[in-house]
């Protein structure tokens, strides 16, 4: 894996205010996982300041940003950290951004295409698959369907990659 393959960890989603505070969109281990993090994108932004918004998103204040205008011209601008800059995983623990882009095999070696995304829509991660020809499948982050993984590869069952 990438040790310096950003990793995103919020977007901006607007301004907050007139003094140049942001909303911001939590993603991964939400507020916690980003107040650890001083600097943002490559060094563009530093963090002086993120508290929650009661409604599972976050308030932060950048040290480059003094003002609304400059504040409202991020929205849409993910905040990211190299992948090295992210605590080490236990045994059966992954970054997202560890997956994408890895080579899915089945059991027997064959090649079925590439990891697209990963979501969650509550019960467990679901991995993404991009065949060759571009379609795409979804298959559970589960034991059952996606018994190894590692830097290289990820390997799923063939009762899971059906047309």
């Amino acid at each position: 894996m990438a040790q310096d393959k950003p990793v995103t960890l919020a977007a901006v989603t607007g301004a907050h205010g007139v003094t140049g505070e942001v909303r911001l969109k939590l993603l991964g281990e939400g507020l916690d996982g980003v107040k650890v993090h001083k600097s943002f994108n490559e060094g563009a932004l530093t963090l002086t300041g993120i508290r929650g918004d009661n409604k599972g998103g976050a308030i932060a204040r950048f040290a480059e940003i003094t003002n609304r205008n400059t504040a409202e011209a991020l929205r849409g601008t993910t905040l990211s950290v190299p992948r090295s800059a992210l605590p080490e995983l236990g045994e059966g623990e992954y970054y997202h951004a560890d997956l994408v882009g890895l080579r899915v095999v089945t059991e027997t070696g064959e090649g079925i295409g590439i990891v697209h995304a990963i979501e969650n829509y509550g019960a467990t991660d679901i991995v993404e698959i991009q065949r060759a020809n571009g379609k795409r499948f979804m298959v559970p982050m589960v034991d059952a369907a996606i018994p190894e993984w590692d830097t290289e590869k990820l390997v799923v069952m063939s009762d899971f990659c059906a047309e």
